[in-house]
């Protein structure tokens, strides 16, 4: 029998949803995700699913410079996306072990691995969740009228628990939204803020990662307008830090938020007074050769401290993933552009974690 963990009878009340209507995660070990890779392999898995869109390459597929540091595919099992290029990939012992493919269309910009392997990911014109075996469980289409007032775009999404999806729809309003995805009922639709605009051109921008923390209040990534903001769950502003060009913004488990401010190439490491207590710029701090030639949009904070940092690079130049140390060592640089494509988020699945408790996986 399931039963339903602490997270869910803190969290789930915070943001205002019934935790008797939530499915629980059954006990799983430190790794779920590493446990599920096995359903990624089987027999019944196709090499292309029904669902599947053929995404032809678009990069020039250039050599991986010698020595780089670390072990290359080998240095983490992850699941890997990137914007410019429509096919996810499931990284295992050095090579890849499954893909996805999504067409030519725009953007993958978020992705997640949940404990039972299902995979939700969003894509700009709709979220959708698969099946290790590329079955679709759940579809939401934006509104795709591009330049009329009612198209929408989605950049994020996060899951809370096994049957819910929060995400961020841009759009004239924005608004934050949380899909009970087994009943099809929006259980959370809120106008969050931007700004005032009557312009359907301009929604592009307007908000990137956000997520739903441990302590049930919501982090957003407000890209377009310049700032981070937190909001407790009756959407009342509790805390704010301007940046450039915000796309993404993590609560630590420490209680720090880490911002990646993708206009100036630095990552930001504040505590909950706004102090600086950690920084990196991929431009002052990473040494010449392993610059990146698109800055970072997002981070991944491992539980050994250590910071990943994406870039999707410039059609075959540039690393893809950097990983440093607390004291800013080196000690990954990914360039494998004959296995990947650039990225812009990734999800390393040997982190402990359950992926579906908000607060568990800082990616």
């Amino acid at each position: 029998m399931k039963t339903k963990p602490n997270w869910l009878l803190s969290v789930l009340p915070a943001i205002g949803l019934s935790a008797a209507s939530v499915t629980a995660t059954p006990e799983k070990s430190a790794t779920p995700c590493m446990d599920a890779l096995h359903l990624f392999t089987g027999p019944d898995v196709p090499a292309f699913g029904p669902h599947e869109v053929e995404s032809p390459v678009n990069w020039k597929m250039t050599e991986t410079p010698p020595d780089l540091p670390g072990k290359g595919l080998a240095q983490h099992p992850m699941l890997y996306v990137g914007e410019n290029y429509d096919k996810m990939f499931l990284v295992n012992e050095g090579k890849v072990i499954w893909s996805y493919s999504t067409g030519t269309s725009y953007e993958y910009d978020d992705v997640w691995m949940l404990s039972n392997g299902n995979i939700l990911y969003s894509r700009m014109e709709y979220i959708e969740m698969i099946t290790p075996d590329k079955k679709v469980v759940w579809h939401y289409d934006c509104k795709k009228a591009s330049g009329t007032p009612d198209h929408t775009e989605i950049h994020t999404c996060q899951p809370i628990g096994l049957d819910k999806v929060m995400f961020v729809e841009n759009g004239l309003p924005p608004k934050l939204k949380i899909v009970n995805i087994k009943t099809g009922v929006t259980e959370v639709d809120h106008v969050i803020p931007s700004q005032e605009t009557s312009n359907p051109n301009s929604i592009h921008g307007q908000y990137r990662r956000a997520r739903v923390t441990a302590q049930g209040t919501y982090l957003l990534s407000v890209f377009g307008m310049g700032y981070v903001v937190e909001l407790d769950k009756d959407f009342k502003e509790i805390w704010r830090y301007d940046v450039k060009m915000p796309w993404a913004a993590l609560r630590l488990k420490n209680g720090n938020t880490l911002i990646t401010n993708e206009g100036d190439h630095v990552t930001l490491e504040l505590n909950p007074k706004k102090e600086i207590v950690w920084q990196f710029d991929t431009v002052k701090d990473l040494p010449e050769a392993y610059h990146f030639a698109s800055a970072p949009q997002t981070v991944t904070r491992l539980a050994n401290g250590n910071t990943i940092f994406t870039s999707r690079g410039d059609k075959g130049k540039g690393p893809q993933l950097v990983e440093v140390t607390k004291d800013k060592k080196v000690v990954w640089v990914l360039q494998d552009w004959k296995n990947l494509a650039g990225a812009t988020a990734v999800q390393i699945l040997d982190d402990p974690g359950v992926p579906e408790v908000p607060g568990e996986s800082e990616h």
